[in-house]
């Protein structure tokens, strides 16, 4: 069974920030499952045993290889979308991470073209699909 196609997924997203109005984003390769070329602020799936925490924590280690600082949930999304014609159910618990720009690097170049910071209304192009709803629902709060 897959998680987000034959039970709903539950995973988190998260937006890194420095404390100081830049925000981490990833570039999504060809290695990635969908949305190639596109930016991203980060996520990963929870797995079974893992609490939230240590999702955020490991995920954000592996990603950007950088430890987190602090951590404030703004809330969740139920993401529904299709992939490879199957229809997908997420649900992603979002949250606006404090990290050490630097100590921040590329830890999956495998997976990302590039890792850089962007102030938010500035943000690169194309985004990835959900970023918007993100941004329209947190904005206010990142």
């Amino acid at each position: 069974m897959k998680k987000g196609i034959d039970y709903t997924g539950v995973g988190v997203v998260y937006f890194c920030h420095d404390g100081k109005g830049n925000f981490l984003m990833n570039k999504r390769s060809t290695q990635c499952r969908d949305e190639h070329g596109c930016w991203d602020q980060g996520g990963g799936s929870i797995e079974f045993g893992d609490t939230i925490e240590e999702t955020i924590r490991k995920e954000i280690l592996e990603e950007y290889s950088t430890d987190v600082l602090d951590f404030e949930f703004l809330g969740y999304r139920d993401v529904h979308r299709e992939h490879n014609s199957d229809k997908t159910h997420w649900v992603a618990l979002d949250f606006k991470v404090l990290v050490d720009p630097t100590k921040v690097s590329n830890g999956e170049p495998h997976k990302f073209d590039a890792v850089e910071w962007f102030k938010i209304d500035a943000l690169p192009k194309p985004l990835h699909s959900q970023l918007p709803k993100f941004l329209e629902l947190y904005k206010d709060r990142l």
